[in-house]
């Protein structure tokens, strides 16, 4: 393969990774800070449904963490079908 042809997918790639990076990072700030602290006044009016917890709370102490454990998974599953993709994936 020529040399030109792999920089460029390999930039493609890089750039598709940075895109994703950014998307979650953007998710991940909105719910960790704007549902936990920016929002958590207006979200404590909603209760979780079966618990004396508001939503708001919920979010600062629990909800940012559960969201950020399934960013995690998403990313996992984007990367592998992004290196499937662009044919980077790794050797088992």
């Amino acid at each position: 393969m020529p040399q030109s042809r792999v920089e460029t997918n390999a930039a493609r790639h890089f750039r598709a990774n940075l895109v994703w990076i950014t998307a979650l990072l953007v998710i991940w700030a909105f719910v960790s800070f704007g549902c936990g602290i920016l929002l958590a006044p207006w979200l404590n009016q909603f209760m979780l449904p079966g618990t004396q917890y508001p939503l708001g709370f919920w979010f600062a102490q629990q909800g940012s963490i559960y969201v950020f454990v399934m960013l995690i998974v998403v990313y996992v599953i984007a990367m592998n079908r992004l290196d499937r993709r662009f044919g980077v994936e790794e050797a088992e």
